[in-house]
C-alpha cells in the first residue's frame, strides 16, 4: 500500500443527540462536555492524556473552542479553532490527524459543536462575503436573483438555489434521471435514520410527502433537505500507533488510511452549477484518497456522504466513483433492503455499497461544526461492529465526504486496525 505518512488512529468517538433548532435549552459548553466526555469514555482515557484540541464551529465568537473544552479540564493544552463552513468538523479531524502524523503530539481531540438560530446566516454584512463570488457566479450562469421564500434570508435561499440548479443541470444533461430518484434517496436516508438514536428526525415520511412537501426550488422539496440542527456536538480522539498500543486500544482503533481536502478549482467558476456546488472538489479529493490507499471504489463497504440535499448524494455517487457519469441513479434503482444480524434494515446500493446508514444529514440534521465528526463517529462504530441496527455486516473499509461552500471538500478513508488486504480490483 502506498505510504501516506505516519499512521493515525481514531480510538474514541462520541456525540450528542442532534436537536431541532431552539428545541433544547442548553449552550455550546454543555454540548461539548457531553460529546467530549463520551469520546474519552469510549477510548477509556482521561482528558489529561490529550495533548491538543482542534475545535470546529461556525456560529460563535473567537476562542469558543477554549470555553467549550474547559468543561473537560484546565490542562493548558493548545486549542486550535477552525471554521470551514459545513466541512468544519472534518477539517478539525484532518488537523488532528496531521498533528499526530507530524510527531508533535501523540493524542489529539477533534471537537465540533454548534448552537444555531435556525437557517444559515451571515453576521458581518459590512465586508466582502466569503461566498459572494460563488453566489454571484451562480446568478451569472442564469440563476434567478433574490430569495426563494419570503421567510428565508439571502444565505439560506442562495444555498438552496445552488444545489437546486446543480440538480436541474444534471437532470438536463442526463434526461433519464428523474425526481423519483431524489425521492428514493431521501426516503432511504429517512428510513435509515429510524435506527439512529442521535437523529433529530426519527420519523419516516411517505414518499408522497417527500415528493410534495413545500417545493423550495425545483426539483428540491423540504423532504429532500437536511435540516439545520442545534444543541449538537461530536468528538473524536486521534492518536499515534505507539500511544494506541501503550494504552491497549487496539480493539478500538480505526486507522485513517487516506484523507484529502480540496478547495475551489478553476472549474468551480466556469460554466457548471455542478462544479460550483463542489462536485469537482470531491472528485479530486476521492481520486487522491484512492491513490494514497491503493484501494478502489469496489473495496469500500460503507460511506457517509454530505447529503445536504438528496440531489447532492446522487452527485456524490459519481464524484466518489461508485458510478460512471450519468449512471448514479442506477445505484438507487438497483438497491435492496436487507436485514442485518442485529435485526435492522439497511439499503444496499447496486449489491455493493451502503450509503448514509446513520440516516445522513437528512435524518440526523446538520449542525455545521459537528457534522463531519458525527460522520467519523458513525463510520468508526460501523468498522468496530458497534452500530446496532444500523450495522453494515462485515464492513472493512469506510469512506467519508464532507463539503463546505466557500469552499472545501474533505474525503477520508478508514479501516479497522490490523486489517491487511489488497484491492479487489
Amino acid at each position: 500500500m502506498p505510504t501516506n505518512g505516519s499512521p493515525a488512529y481514531v480510538v474514541g468517538v462520541g456525540m450528542t443527540k442532534f436537536h431541532k433548532p431552539l428545541s433544547k435549552q442548553w449552550d455550546y459548553p454543555d454540548m461539548a462536555r457531553e460529546a467530549g466526555a463520551a469520546a474519552l469514555s469510549d477510548a477509556g482515557i482521561p482528558y489529561n492524556k490529550v495533548k491538543a484540541v482542534v475545535a470546529s464551529y461556525c456560529y460563535g465568537e473567537p476562542t469558543s473552542g477554549q470555553r467549550a473544552v474547559y468543561e473537560l479540564g484546565l490542562s493548558g493544552v493548545p486549542v486550535f479553532n477552525v471554521n470551514n463552513n459545513c466541512s468544519s468538523g472534518s477539517t478539525a479531524l484532518m488537523l488532528a490527524r496531521r498533528l499526530v502524523q507530524s510527531g508533535v503530539e501523540d493524542c489529539v481531540m477533534a471537537l465540533g459543536f454548534e448552537k444555531m438560530e435556525g437557517g444559515l446566516s451571515e453576521r458581518y454584512t459590512d465586508r466582502t462575503s466569503p461566498v459572494g463570488r460563488h453566489m454571484d457566479h451562480m446568478v451569472s450562469l442564469g440563476a434567478t436573483p433574490g430569495v426563494i421564500q419570503p421567510s428565508m434570508n439571502n444565505m439560506t435561499s442562495d444555498v438552496i438555489k445552488l444545489f437546486a440548479y446543480a440538480a436541474r443541470e444534471y437532470m438536463q444533461r442526463y434526461p433519464g434521471v428523474t425526481v423519483e430518484d431524489l425521492v428514493d434517496i431521501a426516503y432511504k436516508n429517512r428510513k435509515h435514520g429510524l435506527n439512529n438514536p442521535y437523529a433529530s428526525l426519527p420519523k419516516l415520511p411517505p414518499k408522497d410527502v417527500i415528493r410534495q412537501k413545500m417545493m423550495l426550488c425545483y426539483p428540491l422539496t423540504m423532504g429532500m433537505t437536511a435540516p439545520t440542527a442545534d444543541g449538537s456536538a461530536a468528538a473524536a480522539i486521534v492518536c499515534s500507533e505507539s500511544f494506541m498500543k501503550a494504552n491497549k486500544l487496539q480493539d478500538k482503533a480505526v486507522e485513517i488510511i487516506a484523507q484529502h481536502m480540496v478547495t475551489d478549482l478553476p472549474s468551480s467558476f466556469e460554466k457548471s452549477y455542478i462544479d460550483l456546488s463542489g462536485v469537482g472538489m470531491a472528485r479530486t479529493a476521492a481520486e487522491r484518497c484512492y491513490a494514497d490507499s491503493g484501494l478502489r471504489p469496489g473495496d469500500v463497504d460503507v460511506l457517509e456522504v454530505h447529503d445536504c440535499f438528496s440531489s447532492n448524494e446522487l452527485l456524490m455517487y459519481e464524484a466518489l466513483q461508485l458510478a460512471l457519469p450519468g449512471r448514479g441513479s442506477d445505484l438507487i434503482r438497483n438497491s435492496s433492503w436487507r436485514r442485518n444480524t442485529n435485526g435492522g434494515d439497511v439499503c444496499v446500493l447496486n449489491d455493493r455499497w451502503v450509503v448514509n446508514p446513520s440516516g445522513g444529514l437528512e435524518s440526523k440534521g446538520h449542525p455545521i461544526g459537528a457534522t463531519g465528526l458525527a460522520q467519523c463517529a458513525e463510520l468508526s462504530w460501523q468498522l468496530r461492529g458497534e452500530a446496532g441496527k444500523r450495522q453494515v455486516d462485515g464492513a472493512r473499509v469506510a469512506m467519508q465526504h464532507n463539503f463546505g461552500i466557500g469552499g472545501a471538500a474533505v474525503v477520508t478513508m478508514y479501516r479497522k486496525y490490523g486489517q491487511q488486504f489488497s484491492s479487489k480490483l
